[in-house]
C-alpha cells in the first residue's frame, strides 16, 4: 500500500482537466493576462525576461530564460515583458481557445512562453493545495546534467514548433510529465519545511495510513483499525498522524470521503444512496449532513450548480486527466 500513486490519486478524484496554452509570445508592448482563480499550471520562459504580476501589492516576478513558474493554486495574473503594466495593452486569454493571442513566439523583443492550465473546477479538499505556495519558481540554473525538466521543456518546445505527426498527441503527453516533475519539486520544498502533507507522507507509517484511506475510503475505519494494518499501538499512532500531518487521521479521512464523493456527484448519475455507500456513509442523511456541514451546500445542490456550471465558456472539456484511471 505504501507504493501507491498518492499525487496520482489526487488527481484522479479532483478530476484535474488539461489545457495546453502553446508556444507563444508577449510583445515589448503588450501583456497577456489569465484569469486562472480554478486552476493550476506553469509558465516556461524560452527566450527573453518575462514579468509576472500577481497584483497590486506585490512586486512583479522576474523570470529569465530557462525559468519556469509554477502556479500550486489558481489566481489571475498577468504575464508582460516589462516590470509595469503603465501604458502596456493587456489582452486576456480567450476563455475556449488552445491559444493565446499576441505575438508570435519568434518576434523580435518578444518573450518566448509555453504555458499549461491544469483545473480544479470544484474547490479542491486536499490539503496539498492548500499548503503550497501559490508561486513555486524553478530557475533555470537548477538544471543540471541529464536533469528531466530542463530535457522535457526541450523535447515540449521542439514538438510545439513542428508539425510532425502526432504533434498534439506528444504535446500533451509531455505537458503533463512537465507538471508532475513541477509538482513534485513543489512537494518536495513544502515537505522540507516540517509541516502539513507534504512532510507527512515521509514517514513510512503515516503514509501508509493515508495510502489506505486513499486505497479504501468506504471500510469502516477507526484509529484502532487504522493503527493496527501500519503495525503502530492506537495512542502511538494517534500522536505521530496528528503531529506529521496537522489533523487527526479520522478527520483525514473524511477530506478523502467527501473528495471522492464530490467527483462521483460530477462524474456519473450514481443516486445519493449509492454515493453515501461508496464512500463510508450508512445512509444518505448522514452523508448528506457531512456533505452540507464541509461544502455549504447539499449534495443534490451541488449536482445541480454542476451540471448548471458545464456550460461556462471558461470551464475545461473533456476527461479528466493525470491518473482519472479507475
Amino acid at each position: 500500500i505504501q507504493d501507491m500513486d498518492l499525487l496520482s490519486d489526487m488527481f484522479k478524484e479532483a478530476g484535474l482537466r488539461r489545457r495546453l496554452l502553446d508556444l507563444h509570445g508577449v510583445a515589448a508592448g503588450a501583456a497577456s493576462r489569465f484569469p486562472c482563480e480554478r486552476s493550476l499550471g506553469f509558465h516556461v520562459v524560452l527566450h527573453g525576461t518575462a514579468y509576472l504580476h500577481v497584483g497590486p501589492a506585490s512586486a512583479p516576478l522576474r523570470l529569465e530564460a530557462g525559468d519556469i513558474a509554477l502556479m500550486a493554486r489558481g489566481c489571475e495574473h498577468v504575464v508582460a515583458a516589462a516590470p509595469s503594466l503603465t501604458g502596456l495593452t493587456v489582452t486576456t486569454m480567450a476563455p475556449a481557445a488552445g491559444e493565446i493571442g499576441g505575438a508570435a513566439a519568434g518576434t523580435a523583443g518578444a518573450v518566448g512562453l509555453v504555458s499549461g492550465a491544469y483545473q480544479l473546477w470544484h474547490a479542491p479538499m486536499h490539503p496539498l493545495v492548500a499548503e503550497l505556495p501559490v508561486w513555486h519558481v524553478r530557475s533555470g540554473g537548477q538544471a543540471a546534467g541529464l536533469d528531466p525538466v530542463a530535457l522535457t521543456v526541450a523535447m515540449l518546445a521542439d514538438e510545439l514548433r513542428g508539425g510532425a505527426l502526432g504533434r498534439d498527441a506528444v504535446a500533451q503527453a509531455l505537458l503533463d510529465v512537465l507538471f508532475t516533475h513541477l509538482l513534485r519539486d513543489a512537494v518536495a520544498a513544502a515537505g522540507a519545511r516540517g509541516t502539513g502533507w507534504s512532510h507527512a507522507v515521509r514517514d513510512p507509517q503515516v503514509r501508509d495510513a493515508v495510502a489506505r484511506l486513499h486505497a479504501d475510503p468506504a471500510a469502516p475505519w477507526t484509529l484502532a483499525s487504522l493503527a493496527q494494518a501500519v503495525g503502530c499501538s492506537r495512542s502511538a499512532f494517534a500522536e505521530r498522524f496528528r503531529a506529521a500531518m496537522g489533523e487527526p487521521p479520522l478527520a483525514y479521512l473524511r477530506r478523502v470521503r467527501l473528495q471522492r464523493a464530490m467527483r462521483l456527484l460530477t462524474e456519473s448519475d450514481r443516486t445519493l444512496e449509492q454515493v453515501a455507500a461508496a464512500v463510508g456513509y450508512g445512509d444518505a442523511f448522514g452523508f448528506s449532513k457531512a456533505f452540507k456541514r464541509a461544502i455549504g451546500e447539499s449534495p443534490g445542490e451541488f449536482r445541480k450548480r454542476d451540471v448548471r456550471e458545464r456550460t461556462s465558456p471558461w470551464r475545461f472539456g473533456g476527461e479528466a486527466v493525470m491518473g482519472a484511471g479507475g
